[in-house]
């Protein structure tokens, strides 16, 4: 009986330094779990017992260190969670490594070729759809549409001390019949830029100024409106079209007239309707007429010139009109039993009954962990505890063994008795 406990002695030694060696090599993997051995011994109905067996292999899900890459496309998983991905027959399969790359087709993959999964950015501008299924995510190159200004905000300081223009009738091209000029550029449904500046005129009657508005791109007048300010310089109201706002909360509406020669070459909406906001403009003795910076929501198209990940998981993708847009949001996954999952190798996960089915959602929400962009999960591979385990191991094996070599010196005495 005792060869046979040494040899189930010497089998689980063995499957130790297996499990040891694994974690060993694994060391430097990103993401890698180790593992532990789990014995259990065997009686079968002997009081003395039949040696030892191998009852389960047990994974340490405990996070790795995050360790800085700077690489744009590399995510650290901290916390609860796991990346879902797929492959090409639309198995699903877990992972904690996050050194992600892309394919021939831009889908965002694994290092093995699985798709990463994700919630897809759809509209304009383009919002995260998280009530959607998680599908593959990607980088397209598609360039961003220019977008037609349809808000603005302009925000003036007029010098109460500005005196009357002496010059006469309004005239963009004779400065002595307005007292200042601001200047924003706005975009058409094409994209093309207008250059619209707005002349500030004082009237004649006290806290009173008319603004002339006018795309100097085509040389169209943009429209006119008046503003009035009380004793203290706030603004009160704007009037434009017969139509008066006393709060000056509401913003004025502009039309951008674009000249009949730029209608034939481009094919932009010829009347495009831009609503400006003067709200906290003032009338104050500064000495001279200031403006802040305008603020408007069109611009240009754009090509695609870089993207990265977000520690929120969302992808962002930056253009070439200085713009960026959403291009998906990768999702994570996580289990009521994470012991349970299946490994795969290639740093990958299946679910299993154990388990249980996988909770989907976003980073930093509920129960999941956080994202750490630009940086990898080490493994979580404590090699000086693996070598002392190694040393216990080896020790284990060597007794074992010595059992046997004992079992045989017992059995070799007896049968030499006479």
């Amino acid at each position: 009986m005792s060869f046979s406990q040494a040899v189930s002695g010497l089998g689980a030694a063995s499957s130790n330094l297996d499990v040891i060696g694994n974690n060993i090599a694994n060391s430097a993997t990103a993401g890698f779990k180790s593992s532990t051995i789990a014995f259990a011994d065997m009686f079968a109905g002997s009081n003395v017992g039949l040696g030892t067996k191998v009852a389960a292999v047990i994974q340490n899900f405990n996070d790795g260190s995050t360790t800085t890459t700077s690489r744009g496309l590399d995510v650290a998983l901290s916390g609860n969670g796991f990346f879902r991905m797929t492959d090409t027959s639309g198995a699903v399969y877990y992972s904690r490594n996050g050194q992600l790359s892309l394919d021939e087709n831009r889908n965002l993959v694994n290092t093995q070729g699985l798709t990463v999964t994700g919630y897809p950015a759809s509209g304009v501008p383009p919002t995260i759809q998280t009530g959607a299924n998680p599908v593959a995510i990607s980088v397209p190159t598609t360039q961003m549409a220019a977008r037609a200004t349809t808000t603005a905000t302009q925000v003036a300081n007029l010098n109460s001390t500005d005196t009357v223009p002496t010059g006469g009738t309004f005239s963009a091209s004779n400065a002595d019949t307005y007292n200042s000029k601001s200047t924003m550029t706005v975009y058409d449904s094409q994209g093309n830029d207008h250059t619209l500046d707005m002349y500030y005129v004082k009237d004649t009657a006290s806290n009173s100024w008319t603004v002339h508005a006018i795309d100097s791109t085509t040389g169209d007048a943009a429209g006119d409106f008046s503003m009035a300010f009380d004793t203290n310089g706030k603004l009160t109201s704007i009037t434009s079209g017969g139509t008066t706002t006393t709060d000056g909360t509401v913003p004025l509406t502009i039309n951008i007239a674009t000249a009949p020669a730029t209608v034939a070459a481009n094919g932009a909406a010829a009347n495009q309707v831009i609503s400006l906001s003067m709200l906290g403009s003032a009338q104050q003795n500064t000495g001279t007429t200031t403006f802040g910076n305008p603020v408007q929501d069109g611009y240009a198209p754009g090509d695609l010139t870089s993207y990265a990940i977000n520690d929120d998981g969302t992808i962002t993708g930056s253009y070439s009109n200085q713009k960026t847009q959403l291009l998906g949001q990768i999702v994570l996954a996580s289990f009521s039993n994470p012991e349970g999952l299946q490994s795969e190798g290639d740093n990958v996960w299946s679910a299993t009954s154990s388990s249980g089915q996988a909770a989907v959602g976003l980073a930093n929400t509920g129960t999941f962990g956080s994202l750490t962009a630009g940086a990898l999960e080490a493994s979580n591979v404590d090699m000086s505890q693996e070598l002392v385990n190694m040393i216990v191991a080896q020790r284990n094996y060597q007794a074992n063994a010595q059992t046997i070599k004992t079992q045989d010196q017992i059995l070799n005495t007896l049968v030499n008795l006479r």
